[in-house]
């Protein structure tokens, strides 16, 4: 049964249509991934189903008495409150009713009613039926299953005092995303929830949603959850959006078929076509030479048979290839021992992060490191590059060894902050201003953005302008700190297969599970100070570490 239907939608900024004549149903137990480029539209399509944008064409339908909750891409929360406060906060429904609780106890309270008989039987009469709607509205058990939540999504009872606005990006949502948990509307949407999140948050959400009693739309770049979330995929691309059954890998291998399928298709109509146009052409010829009526009506016959598989839209399109990053991260051989770790102790007051630590990385090996947030991976990669001491151990890099940074914050682009793409460029590599603005194209930017300040820039673009960076230093060893986080899928895809063919060692500090399984052939997982180390992807952490 569908609760909401996109009938028809058409939604424009700036005189661009984002997306035009968009039809799309959601049921009432459907488990959608919606994926799409960075910049198709799959957030204003959030936005416009709750009626935060207007759509220009068409309409939201929405089965009377169906609730939606929202999560959106960025959340704030209150500076003056506390993690638990922003928590507990009750849904509008169950607000409204306590509301009435409280006024019908100030009534109770009042002389004037108590001392009159017939207003008391009144006020305790309506007490009992909004005593039954807080009943019915979960509110008893409310602050309870706020708690039991926030413990499944990982929150211990003492974080429940935290100020909110010490959160990470990813706990903030979290905590919103309690709020909906608890709220349990009809549809949830849900933009990039796994956003920041460590492996074992992204599990805990994962068995959240996967029990959730009602449907769930997520946009998301984490193919992992998708296989493990969705039974169906919903694709928004170039304004169009096409719908596959299935998780992401039932997805990928479908829409080649489809594009194979599509293109011997169009390939026999286009040879079809041609020979029309060859028969339009003869016949007009023999026209031309013999006025014969007979010729002109076949021409004619044929040209609006052509005319009438334009207008009926039965022109099968031409499959395109989607337009992608050229990034070619080539590398070369260097230092048999690429980074050697010994006996590594490193704190920043009382907070020990980790006590003598142990790591070879050869040439030619590529390590995945994970492990919870806040264990000091990141603070790891600080060291090697001898941005802060460690107090005790030593750090090897080898003599061949050239290392090439990529920054969860893109700090590396700092220097460039309030420069262009452009400066950038042309400051790592001696390049004219034509060669560097066509390296620049091949990366996806526009004219006018090779021009722009870095600053301005979205988490996408700045991704990829770290990633040229990384190609115009011409490392051997990469230190790569969460470097799919504003990627789409596509972008993903492209580094996987350059960090594949990659001559060198890589470090990967990532959350991204599909990713490691493609990338990676040793896990090392920092955890409680210590460093394990596991052999192949993700799945072979997953399974070692579980036994």
């Amino acid at each position: 049964m569908f609760v909401i239907q996109v009938d028809r939608l058409t939604v424009n900024y700036a005189g661009t249509n984002i997306f035009q004549d968009l039809s799309w149903a959601i049921g009432d137990r459907d488990r959608i991934g919606l994926i799409g480029p960075n910049g198709a539209g799959k957030s204003t399509l959030f936005k416009a189903i709750i009626g935060e944008v207007h759509p220009h064409v068409g309409k939201v339908v929405r089965m009377r008495g169906v609730s939606v909750g929202y999560l959106p891409q960025s959340v704030t929360l209150s500076s003056s409150r506390t993690l638990w406060d922003e928590a507990v906060v009750m849904p509008p429904d169950l607000a409204r009713v306590e509301a009435q609780l409280a006024q019908i106890e100030r009534q109770l309270a009042d002389p004037q009613v108590y001392e009159d008989s017939d207003r008391l039987a009144r006020v305790l009469d309506r007490q009992e039926q909004v005593l039954a709607d807080y009943e019915k509205l979960g509110g008893p058990q409310f602050t309870n299953k706020v708690r039991e939540t926030l413990i499944r999504l990982g929150f211990a009872p003492e974080d429940f005092d935290l100020p909110a606005e010490t959160l990470s990006g990813g706990q903030k949502k979290q905590v919103l995303l309690a709020r909906l948990m608890v709220e349990a509307p009809d549809v949830l949407l849900l933009d990039e929830p796994d956003n920041h999140l460590d492996l074992a948050s992204k599990r805990r959400l994962e068995a959240l949603l996967k029990t959730y009693p009602g449907a769930v739309v997520i946009i998301s770049h984490d193919r992992y959850l998708l296989d493990e979330v969705a039974t169906q995929i919903a694709e928004l691309e170039n304004g169009k959006l096409n719908s596959y059954p299935g998780n992401y890998s039932a997805y990928a291998a479908e829409r080649e078929l489809r594009r194979l399928r599509q293109q011997q298709l169009y390939t026999a109509q286009q040879k079809e076509i041609t020979r029309i146009e060859d028969a339009i052409k003869r016949f007009e010829h023999w026209a031309s030479i013999v006025v014969d009526e007979r010729h002109i009506r076949q021409a004619r016959s044929r040209r609006k048979m052509l005319d009438r598989m334009e207008a009926n839209g039965e022109i099968i399109e031409r499959v395109t290839e989607r337009r992608q990053m050229d990034l070619q991260l080539n590398g070369w051989r260097g230092s048999t021992k690429a980074l050697e770790i010994n006996r590594l102790t490193m704190s920043f007051g009382d907070d020990l992060l980790f006590l003598d630590l142990d790591l070879l990385v050869r040439h030619g090996e590529r390590v995945g490191l994970v492990g919870p947030n806040g264990s000091g991976k990141s603070v790891l990669f600080r060291l090697i590059q001898q941005e802060i001491e460690p107090m005790s151990g030593e750090i090897k890099i080898g003599p061949s060894s050239q290392i090439g940074y990529y920054a969860q914050e893109h700090q590396t682009l700092l220097p460039w902050w309030n420069r262009t793409p452009l400066e950038l460029v042309r400051d790592l590599a001696p390049k004219n201003e034509g060669d560097a603005v066509s390296l620049l194209l091949k990366f996806l930017f526009t004219y006018d953005q090779v021009r722009q300040p870095v600053h301005t820039l979205s988490g996408g673009e700045r991704s990829r302008l770290q990633l040229i960076a990384l190609v115009l230093q011409h490392p051997n060893l990469l230190l790569l700190d969460e470097p799919t986080n504003n990627l789409d899928i596509q972008s993903m895809e492209v580094l996987e297969q350059s960090l594949d063919d990659f001559d060198g060692a890589i470090v990967v500090i990532s959350h991204d599970r599909y990713f490691l399984d493609q990338v990676v052939d040793r896990v090392v997982e920092l955890k409680n100070g210590q460093l394990l180390s596991y052999d192949g992807g993700y799945t072979d952490y997953l399974a070692s570490s579980n036994t």
